[in-house]
């Protein structure tokens, strides 16, 4: 008893570490006189970030627990080639920002846009645009939102030893609690946070692994021991096809850039100097981090050959090589990558109800008819409301829970790619070709995931993603171009 004690102490003064922090954020947060101001500070921090926390949310956002749970536990089963595929994911923040920070900021204040469906009305100027990817934000950051809780749980419950239902509610009452508390500020610092417990917790646990399998040059030993084609890089029996890869590159490369989750944190940064520093900040930490954790996983089966499923070999290997309270603490670096994902699509969906739907259409964009303090009860309240229902779907866990997690992120970017990248750099952009990107993308995702036809290795976003494309330059030749006044509010003076 004494052990399981040790284990749950440090989670739970991180937990209460992110409550604080979201109270802290809430008395630093700037009095909101307006409801448009309240709109700007709750959901994107009154556009303030510095680099530091700019690269360190849209790294927490983007990592989850595929980052410390399910890429090492493939990395397990594969080997080195794993970590090699794994390592594509290094430009995430460099991409993001450099292809859609500048512009997005300066879009962002010439419309007041506070999220990507503000965005995309003031692109396209059509309201089955917006209500389309407000809709499908809705329902793939629900499925997303529900793979994290579960993954959280049962982490938490292979750690510690206490029931799944325990760690479901802690976890599940933790993130829910500081992100409608706190709103974006909140988010944010516990992003930076929690993204710096993960790049201490994956270090420490590669430490001991290398220690524990007899050094570096013992542990690649011992895998090639057990299976040659461990330490090669296409991994045992071919296993990771070049196809594969090439998939991988679109999946987690350029796909990245149709994740509200993290493209909306281009709007809230404070200047130029903080999108450079984020810039670098963000990719040599990203790299550094997803390095450490995957190799873990690889050099992991060095020590601990006969695991019986991948997905045991984190938690497994933070039990069995560290003390029952050090293991409760580095713990908390995949908790950090769950809770950091979670939180920013919480904050994502409540917008989308707040104010995408309601405000937009409810009130026929009359948000003045709202007070600040409606507007906060409506944003905690839908906050809460979203937690709790994702909360209860993930009390009777479904299997398969990281294909959820890559069927909700491929149906993101099925949706939001082209309609976000193109409606930046392409005048001839219109919602005619919006709207057949995101049907047809839609359709052509869900039929290959579902029916799952031979394509030779190559993953179902791929096909996706040239088949939404080739619909929005369909769509943008036969529809109506683009209205002057939104040309001249886009390029009149980025030229």
């Amino acid at each position: 008893m004494s052990e399981r004690i040790a284990s749950i102490v440090p989670v739970l003064l991180y937990l209460a570490l992110s409550l604080g922090v979201a109270l802290w954020a809430r008395k630093r947060e700037v009095q909101s006189t307006s409801p448009q101001r309240f709109i700007e500070e709750y959901f994107i921090g009154g556009r303030s970030m510095g680099g530091f926390v700019l690269a360190m949310t849209i790294i927490a956002s983007y990592t989850s627990a595929s980052s410390f749970v399910g890429g090492p536990g493939v990395a397990y089963q594969l080997g080195l080639s794993w970590v090699l595929l794994s390592m594509i994911q290094v430009p995430t923040t460099f991409l993001t920002l450099g292809i859609l920070g500048k512009r997005f900021a300066i879009v962002g204040r010439k419309t007041g846009a506070v999220t990507i469906s503000d965005y995309l009305r003031a692109r396209y100027r059509s309201d089955t645009v917006v209500i389309l990817c407000s809709l499908a934000l809705l329902v793939f950051f629900m499925a997303a939102m529900l793979a994290q809780f579960i993954g959280g749980a049962r982490l938490f419950q292979a750690v510690t030893g206490y029931p799944y239902v325990v760690g479901l509610a802690l976890f599940g009452i933790t993130v829910v609690l500081y992100t409608a508390v706190g709103g974006f500020r909140a988010v944010v610092l516990t992003d930076a946070m929690q993204g710096i417990v993960m790049v201490i917790a994956a270090v420490v646990v590669l430490l001991a692994v290398v220690q524990a399998g007899g050094g570096m040059g013992q542990c690649i030993a011992t895998l090639k021991s057990i299976d040659p084609g461990l330490i090669t890089p296409t991994g045992p029996k071919n296993s990771v096809p070049q196809p594969f890869i090439l998939s991988f590159w679109v999946l987690v490369g350029l796909g990245i850039l149709g994740l509200p989750q993290t493209t909306q944190r281009c709007m809230a940064y404070k200047d130029s100097q903080s999108l450079h520093s984020a810039m670098l900040i963000g990719t040599l930490i990203i790299g550094f981090m997803i390095l450490c954790a995957h190799l873990s996983g690889t050099l992991g089966r060095a020590v601990l050959p006969n695991l019986p499923a991948g997905d045991l070999a984190m938690p497994t290997l933070i039990v069995e090589l560290l003390s029952p309270f050090w293991a409760g603490v580095f713990i908390a670096g995949p908790l950090a990558a769950i809770m950091s994902t979670v939180d920013s699509m919480l904050l994502l969906a409540s917008a989308a109800i707040i104010k995408d739907l309601y405000i937009h259409y409810g009130l026929h964009g009359n948000i003045t008819r709202l007070s600040p303090e409606k507007l906060k009860i409506m944003s905690f309240g839908s906050t809460l409301t979203i937690g709790f229902l994702v909360f209860l779907a993930a009390l009777e866990p479904p299997d398969l829970l990281v294909w959820i997690n890559l069927f909700a992120f491929g149906g993101l970017e099925a949706v939001f790619l082209w309609p976000v990248v193109l409606g930046l750099y392409w005048k001839k952009a219109n919602a005619a070709g919006a709207i057949a990107s995101i049907l047809v993308g839609l359709v052509v995702f869900f039929a290959l995931s579902i029916l799952k036809p031979p394509m030779g290795g190559i993953h179902a976003i791929v096909p996706t993603t040239l088949a939404a494309l080739c619909a929005f330059a369909a769509g943008a030749y036969w529809g109506r171009p683009a209205e002057p006044e939104v040309l001249r509010l886009f390029w009149g003076k980025m030229q």
